[in-house]
């Protein structure tokens, strides 16, 4: 799961794998890499290299999320959804555990907040008197 969230870091790798997703349910050959790479390779912001493109397709195939297939000359990418349902599987879970332990903690603090709290002393009442320590003999260990 380490290399799925990892991979799942940065935008550029999130965008291919959307643009994986649409195309996931639309037809079966899945998608070129060229194509993949034309927004990232032809965009006013800046171009990146198709070899760079490349390198993020590699990182998501090394955490499972797509896999390759060489038809000739023409790479194609498919999506391997697995390593996505198993990291969702465990966001959902922890998104139970702290809404349960955030619940708790608010009603804790709205029953705290209307509980009495104790009545302070009054001035006459003198301190409740402690005993001091019993001095300690010399040579005792703790």
């Amino acid at each position: 799961m380490d290399l799925t969230f990892a991979a799942l870091a940065d935008p550029t790798r999130r965008a291919i794998l959307s643009r994986l997703a649409e195309d996931a349910g639309a037809s079966d050959g899945g998608v070129r890499v060229t194509e993949l790479a034309a927004p990232f390779t032809r965009n006013r912001l800046g171009s990146m290299s198709l070899p760079a493109v490349s390198k993020h397709l590699r990182v998501l195939e090394r955490a499972g999320l797509l896999r390759q297939e060489k038809d000739g000359r023409v790479r194609r990418c498919y999506l391997e959804p697995e390593p996505l349902r198993q990291a969702y599987g465990w966001v959902v879970f922890y998104r139970q555990f702290w809404t349960q332990k955030l619940d708790a903690l608010a009603d804790f603090l709205e029953n705290e907040s209307i509980a009495p709290s104790p009545q302070p002393r009054s001035s006459a009442e003198p301190p409740a008197k402690t005993k001091p320590p019993a001095p300690r003999k010399r040579g005792a260990r703790d």
